[in-house]
């Protein structure tokens, strides 16, 4: 049986060579190949329970996790200019598989230009070149795929759906009819084309990083993961750090330390991985001294450069065919959860989003800046997840590489506190510019020739010609978070004062901590971010294990 513990109090600190706080996708991948040596015991410490809720696994099971505060982390965003002032909910999985237990399921890597340019700006070892094979590594592609390009015996399964619908065959026909090409592998050469998503499914069940990864790790006695523990503080001395401190079960007053012989790992995240650093006086000095924590390691960048893409959907009824908003109503469900139940195609084995394009705003770019996702579905607008009463269909866009950047900033140093979360989303003038351009293509894709026999009309615009300022107040009204919060521990050399961590994720001027999930990203890639935080975590346990071996031959 699995070992899940909750944490036992302790007269002194427990040891292990490695410390990993946070039991999300990163975490436990990192988890599985540090134990894959002989002898070295690991402590993965997440602050969620462990993942057996059943809607976790089934994968239209997203409608019921995604909001549920007994395993996410319920994070909103500052009102701010361009989103008329709203706050925006940013949730984040808190479970064991982090995010990867409650995402939209889409396995989507993005462009060789989004790694080539994280190695232009001083990282060395990041070009896509180099991080080709660690996508390779954890990725178990079922269907086509150039093997040049795709990893054929990793533990991640990722699949084609096998559920068809005629409006999403329409809708494919209609783009490729606009003069976007078809591509049967958006992970392969070329990113650019219109087609089906390919997903993190293996027959009827969500494949997430602790079934994937931290599960059959647990089979391991040097593999021991503690969840309810909520990580107060990374315990640093003469400039080291040498463990982390805990609250047992989320209660303040119960707290346990562990020790570290080689590295603390700091994988919770890009929210919670700023803000325990905060916590722990590493970060800007003026944020810390004017909350009144020590400044342990100033670093000014800890918790800025937070990017986060922002999409805004557009909706349109459909005639002449029933729709997800049909189905999934009874007593067309009990069909539909019977077909699953026997492994045919059904909705409840379906990511969120279908149907893809990847596209250029502009003719005169060299490659895509546009990502869309299409459903033969609906949801009511200001309802959590509840589908319209008519038959509908929708059609989402955001920017791809947005410029607007924000931060994560605690602002007290209770550890339960949320942070303050500013993306800044539409503060650009070009990110402005492009959701424009975007939401022209959206409507243009949804009143296609072939598109025609199922469209019956745009909701809530009604209407393809609103002009740019109309269409961007749409998009402020309307937009919402892609939750790919990225940013906040950007890499990058010591020469960029904003950088927190090095090519190699150790942090600047701190030893024995090293940070590896989606907050080290310096820039937004060109996808959604579960693969590319799989390729760092891949990555970073290579470089881990490569720094043990140094230290045991030296």
């Amino acid at each position: 049986m699995p070992r899940i513990t909750l944490p036992v109090m302790n007269a002194e600190a427990e040891v292990f060579d490695y410390v990993i706080v946070g039991g999300g996708s990163a975490g436990s991948l990192i988890a599985a190949r540090l134990t894959e040596t002989e002898g070295v015991t690991v402590c993965v410490l997440e602050a969620g329970p462990a993942d057996r809720n059943p809607f976790i696994h089934v994968p239209a099971g997203f409608i019921k996790t995604l909001f549920d505060p007994a395993i996410t982390w319920p994070f909103q965003t500052e009102p701010s200019a361009w989103t008329r002032g709203r706050r925006i909910p940013a949730t984040q999985g808190k479970t064991l598989g982090g995010s990867s237990s409650i995402n939209g399921l889409v396995y989507n890597r993005g462009q060789s230009l989004d790694f080539d340019g994280w190695a232009q700006r001083g990282n060395p070892g990041w070009s896509y070149a180099e991080v080709l094979p660690y996508f390779k590594l954890s990725e178990r592609r079922i269907g086509a795929g150039d093997e040049r390009f795709r990893g054929r015996e990793g533990a991640v399964a990722v699949t084609d759906p096998d559920w068809r619908h005629p409006v999403c065959e329409a809708f494919i026909a209609g783009v490729a009819g606009l003069g976007i090409p078809l591509n049967a592998d958006y992970n392969g050469e070329s990113q650019e084309g219109v087609g089906y998503f390919q997903r993190i499914i293996h027959g009827r069940w969500r494949v997430s990083a602790a079934t994937a990864f931290l599960r059959p790790a647990m089979a391991r006695h040097t593999l021991d993961v503690r969840v309810g523990t909520h990580v107060t503080a990374i315990l640093c001395r003469e400039g080291r750090a040498i463990g982390v401190r805990y609250a047992r079960g989320g209660d303040r007053h119960s707290i346990v330390e562990v020790e570290a012989r080689c590295e603390v790992i700091l994988s919770a995240g890009t929210v919670n991985s700023a803000k325990l650093l905060q916590l722990s006086g590493i970060g800007p000095g003026d944020l810390l001294t004017g909350l009144g924590l020590p400044v342990v390691h100033e670093l000014p960048g800890v918790g800025e450069n937070f990017r986060d893409h922002y999409g805004v959907r557009r909706v349109a009824r459909v005639k002449g065919v029933s729709t997800i908003n049909d189905a999934a109503r009874w007593p067309h469900l009990a069909l539909e959860i019977g077909k699953w139940a026997l492994g045919r195609p059904s909705i409840l084995a379906l990511s969120p989003s279908v149907v893809y394009v990847f596209c250029r705003s502009s003719p005169g770019l060299a490659s895509p800046d546009l990502q869309f996702v299409f459903t033969p579905a609906s949801y009511k607008q200001g309802f959590v997840a509840m589908l319209d009463d008519f038959p509908g269909m929708t059609c989402g866009v955001w920017q791809m590489r947005p410029e607007s950047a924000g931060h994560v900033r605690i602002c007290s140093n209770d550890p339960f506190e949320s942070p303050v979360l500013q993306p800044n989303y539409l503060a650009d003038p070009i990110d402005r510019r492009v959701i424009v351009d975007g939401l022209k293509l959206s409507s243009r894709f949804l009143r296609s020739a072939a598109l025609a026999p199922y469209f019956e009309e745009e909701e809530p615009l009604g209407r393809a010609a609103a002009g740019d300022e109309e269409l961007l107040e749409f998009a402020g009204e309307r937009g919402s978070t892609g939750y790919h919060l990225i940013g906040t521990c950007r890499m990058g050399p010591r020469s960029d004062k904003l950088a927190v961590v090095d090519h190699e994720l150790k942090v600047h001027g701190l030893a024995g901590l090293r940070i590896a999930d989606a907050s080290i990203m310096p820039t937004m890639p060109s996808a959604n971010t579960y693969a590319a935080t799989l390729m760092i975590a891949e990555k970073a346990a290579d470089m881990i294990r490569g720094s043990s071996a140094s230290r045991a031959n030296g």
